[in-house]
């Protein structure tokens, strides 16, 4: 059974940093993808930044490009989102997700509880 624990949200100001962690267990993630979603207060959860496990390719959400990282630890089965610039419309609960088909534009299978950002003006 995998497993995705978030960690790292929090209150910032507008223009500051957070990095996000996501800890996975129970599987080999070598094919796997592995993604990165939000949902604001009253709004449908959307994609934000995916990679693949066994290359490290990259796909963004045309808003976060430039100002998000994503990338991924192998030793230590942690995706992590560095994200710089942060902006009010950044805030949401953020979501771990994987799926076991290394499609970063498809659909996901497990997910995390979530951890929420707060981005202050």
């Amino acid at each position: 059974q995998v497993q995705l624990v978030e960690s790292g949200g929090g209150l910032v100001q507008a223009g500051g940093s957070l990095r996000l962690s996501c800890a996975a267990s129970g599987r080999t993630f070598s094919s796997y993808a592995m993604g990165w979603f939000r949902q604001a207060p009253g709004k449908e959860r959307e994609f934000v930044a995916a990679i693949r496990w066994s290359d490290s390719y990259t796909y963004y959400k045309d808003s976060v490009k430039g100002r998000f990282t994503v990338s991924r630890d192998s030793a230590k089965n942690t995706m992590y989102l560095q994200m710089n610039n942060l902006k009010p419309e950044d805030t949401a609960v953020y979501y771990c997700a994987a799926n076991n088909r290394a499609l970063v534009a498809g659909s996901y299978d497990y997910w995390g509880q979530g951890t929420q950002v707060t981005v202050s003006s």
